[in-house]
């Protein structure tokens, strides 16, 4: 079998949850976010947390593995049994993990090319050995590119690993870890809230925020102050960790992996809810502040 998520975690296929969240937390913990490892280790995540894209990975692996078993060489011969002619090597396990990985939007990497195993050394004449040629490996059957196709659009439509732009100067490099660094200031606040002090958890949060997004983020905010009394809601934000989606001076795309510890009336020992959000920061006199938040996976901005 080639490498797969399960291998890049270091668990095993039927490893817990929280056996997969301590892995996967436990392999970021001293990586850059502009690494190209904490992408990877990010997107393994993505799919081994999501139990209904698990299950689709987990029968893509066993469908891969039942076709190995079933292209083992075949050799007829028509006198005496004559020794098999050698499989073809196999593909390169590094180079088939990259083709089967799924890619979200913002990952558009130069695409790369599925191995192919190396040509057979051609067959000596049947006359000379007494056998005839084994049959040609077969490809990939179209089943299961159309597997792989369908795990690649649900990555599309969730928001999981970034694609980290390179600044092509300094002015933009500085401009978009200030950007960055404001974001993880600011998330916290705005996904957070008290029934207890409502107000002034609203006030906190828009200050971090531009007058376009503050409109939206109120008629929110409105719901929550009906509900949350009532429920006894309390919700702490707490940012993991972040990358960069898109890199500019005055405009900078952030993802940020969420912790959000929930609790209220019926759940007194808090929830402990992970989210990805992206965050769209606009620079506004000398501050960078929120202009969009985007919380779902195929969620867009206005």
């Amino acid at each position: 079998m080639n490498a797969n998520w399960y291998d890049l975690l270091d668990v095993a296929p039927d490893a817990s949850e929280s056996e997969i969240r301590a892995a996967w937390k436990a392999a970021i913990a001293d990586l850059d976010p502009t690494d190209r490892r904490f992408r990877v280790h990010n997107q393994a995540a993505e799919v081994l947390l999501d139990p209904q894209r698990r299950a689709a990975y987990d029968a893509e692996l066993a469908a891969a593995e039942a076709e190995e078993a079933d292209e083992a060489p075949v050799t007829w011969t028509s006198r005496a049994a004559a020794p098999a002619t050698a499989p073809a090597p196999p593909a390169d396990p590094s180079a088939a993990d990259e083709a089967r990985r799924p890619r979200l939007p913002w990952q558009r990497r130069k695409p790369q090319e599925p191995a192919v195993p190396a040509a057979s050394a051609a067959p000596v004449p049947e006359r000379e050995t007494g056998t005839e040629p084994a049959p040609a490996r077969r490809g990939v059957p179209g089943w299961i590119l159309a597997v792989v196709a369908g795990l690649t659009g649900i990555a599309v439509a969730a928001v999981a690993i970034v694609w980290f732009t390179m600044p092509s100067d300094a002015s933009v490099e500085e401009s978009t870890r200030a950007a960055q660094s404001a974001a993880e200031r600011a998330i916290g606040p705005i996904l957070s809230y008290d029934y207890r002090h409502l107000d002034e958890d609203q006030a906190a949060a828009e200050s971090y925020m531009t007058s376009g997004y503050r409109e939206q983020y109120d008629k929110v905010f409105a719901v929550i102050k009906q509900n949350a009394p009532r429920t006894q809601t309390v919700v702490k934000g707490k940012v993991i960790s972040s990358g960069i989606v898109r890199s500019g001076t005055d405009r900078v795309e952030v993802l940020l992996f969420v912790d959000q510890p929930t609790s209220n009336k019926q759940h007194k020992t808090p929830v402990d809810y992970k989210n990805q959000v992206r965050a769209q920061m606009e620079k506004v006199g000398g501050d960078w502040l929120v202009d969009c938040l985007i919380t779902t996976p195929n969620g867009q901005c206005d």
